[in-house]
């Protein structure tokens, strides 16, 4: 099996447990209808160690753009190699995804309602505020891929590595992930994103793709600041492309300030024109 392919395949096993968990437990009718956050943290933690099981031998088990692109910043990648494993990621993210509508088709026909549908393929905020969820995003990341090379850096019984990551999945999910879902994860998102847009899905609704830009914006920042931290920190290299990143951060979050006023705006809007009387006073 080549590298990509081994991405493909790595990404898929991810996917493939982390969107069935949240169908499992969102969907009606499932017997895990109802499970909760911690189920659908567990099987996220359990289905990146598969993944890297899986696959860590052949590809480095990125499974994950952000990974990806911090590793190469700091030159433990190739540069060369990262849009082929970006293309990888996505792939395997749709294919896993699509594989668990067939699996749950049935039970997407029972629920009713949209957001249950496209919580399986997406993420999307508990509380939209713009700012808060970039900022959710840039910082679960960061302690992802931090975490990551702070993994790599000890030595554990053989074959134990791929299960603290795991682990390292679960605490973020379970301290983070309250606000945006955790993307962390470009691939993830978009990848799952694409296939709800294509696939007949019964009474799916819109894919939200005006938040969509968030689960990916905010997973590269935020993992270039991890891994450029890390080497900043713990190796005493400080490379020019923290910087560029702490500014890009900044610049990012200044829009998404500007992205939240002008929502708030367009509500006061609908809800003067909703409410006449309002408006009259």
């Amino acid at each position: 099996m080549t590298p990509f392919l081994g991405e493909v395949f790595g990404t898929m096993i991810l996917i493939i447990f982390g969107a069935g968990v949240v169908a499992g437990v969102a969907l009606k009718g499932t017997k895990s209808e109802g499970g909760g956050w911690i189920v659908i943290s567990l099987a996220w933690g359990l289905g990146v160690a598969l993944g890297v099981y899986a696959v860590g031998e052949i590809s480095g088990a990125h499974l994950n753009p952000a990974v990806t692109v911090g590793f190469a910043l700091i030159g433990d990648f190739p540069w060369n190699d990262v849009p082929l494993y970006i293309v990888a990621q996505l792939i395997g993210a749709f294919i896993g995804s699509s594989l668990v509508f067939f699996q749950y088709y049935a039970h997407f026909k029972k629920t009713e309602e949209q957001g249950p549908k496209l919580a399986v393929f997406s993420t999307d905020p508990a509380i939209k505020h713009t700012p808060s969820n970039y900022f959710s995003e840039v910082l679960g990341t960061f302690v992802l891929v931090i975490g990551l090379l702070f993994i790599g850096a000890n030595e554990f019984t053989e074959g134990l590595n791929p299960l603290i990551v795991g682990f390292l999945i679960v605490a973020i999910g379970l301290s983070l992930g309250g606000t945006t879902g955790y993307a962390i994860n470009p691939a993830r998102d978009l990848g799952p994103r694409i296939a709800h847009a294509v696939l007949p899905i019964p009474g799916k609704g819109k894919s939200n793709w005006g938040y969509s830009w968030i689960p990916v914006v905010g997973p590269i920042i935020g993992g270039g600041l991890g891994a450029l931290t890390y080497a900043a920190l713990f190796e005493g290299v400080v490379y020019i492309a923290l910087w560029v990143f702490i500014a890009l951060f900044i610049v990012v979050l200044f829009i998404s300030f500007q992205i939240h006023k002008k929502d708030l705006k367009m509500i006061g809007n609908k809800n003067v024109y909703h409410n006449p009387k309002e408006k009259q006073a």
